[in-house]
């Protein structure tokens, strides 16, 4: 996809195939608001208008195990740069698109592994109060260290929010690993978060 009307057309597909509009963001790596503008975007020509966001396709490493694999052997390495205490005892996946490299993760450094529901996966504009969870499927983080896998850091608010969702559950988290971070931070709420790539606007750079 590279143009607005080719990612207006496919959220479209998404919302009438049922997603919700925090899902379609999670599938297109774009914020709630851009996809929101997205799904509202009718007249041609409107691009002024649309929200500052970046588009991020990964489907070429996400098609592929051995590339997903090599990606996760990454993050570990870049993980393992930023961390003194280096025991992991969990390793969380942030659904949806942060769980095949979690699970691949964990199994490298033989850990445990867990996954986490953000509350994009059910936001909708008009939505209030609605928090992510642990999944009760896998591992359980009461009192052990942690690290966090996701793909896409677009506002940082759903690892925030996970952050602070697994110190309320007496869990460590020790470190963020995303593939990409389009927000441009060093930390999330005192976490250090460690990126493969970093995009910049260049209407932003200071």
């Amino acid at each position: 996809m590279k143009t607005i009307d080719e990612l207006t057309r496919k959220a479209v597909e998404l919302q009438t195939a049922g997603l919700l509009t925090g899902q379609i963001a999670d599938e297109l790596n774009i914020s709630r608001e851009t996809a929101t503008w997205l799904l509202t975007h009718v007249k041609k020509g409107d691009a002024a208008q649309a929200p500052k966001d970046i588009y991020i396709d990964w489907s070429n490493i996400g098609k592929s195990s051995n590339r997903q694999r090599m990606i996760a052997s990454a993050m570990i390495d870049l993980v393992f740069d930023s961390l003194e205490e280096r025991h992991i005892d969990v390793v969380i996946g942030i659904e949806l698109s942060g769980i095949p490299i979690a699970n691949l993760i964990a199994d490298e450094l033989g850990c445990e592994f867990a996954a986490y529901h953000p509350n994009k996966q059910r936001w909708e504009p008009e939505s209030t109060d609605i928090k992510g969870t642990i999944s009760q499927n896998f591992a359980q983080i009461e009192g052990k260290n942690c690290i966090l896998i996701d793909d896409v850091v677009t506002t940082g608010t759903t690892l925030s929010e996970a952050v602070s969702a697994i110190e309320l559950l007496g869990a460590k988290p020790l470190a963020i690993a995303v593939l990409v971070d389009k927000k441009g931070i060093d930390d999330v709420s005192g976490v250090k978060l460690n990126a493969l790539l970093r995009v910049t606007r260049v209407d932003r750079i200071e």
